[in-house]
């Protein structure tokens, strides 16, 4: 079975990668309030997270 010669260097492994990185954060709106929020994670503004009270919040 063949293998490689000589060793990747970190150089020409960063160049192979450079298109791996992940793509930007996924946002939706918040099914509570409406607000803008990262996906899978608590609404930072009325404190819901899947249709549930999660983090008590002060009432503006």
């Amino acid at each position: 079975m063949a293998g490689p010669k000589t060793k990747t260097t970190k150089s020409k492994r960063g160049f192979r990668r450079s298109h791996h990185q992940p793509a930007g954060l996924g946002y939706g709106k918040c099914e509570n309030c409406g607000e803008q929020k990262q996906s899978h994670s608590v609404c930072p503004s009325c404190g819901h997270y899947a249709k549930r009270a999660v983090i008590k919040t002060e009432e503006l």
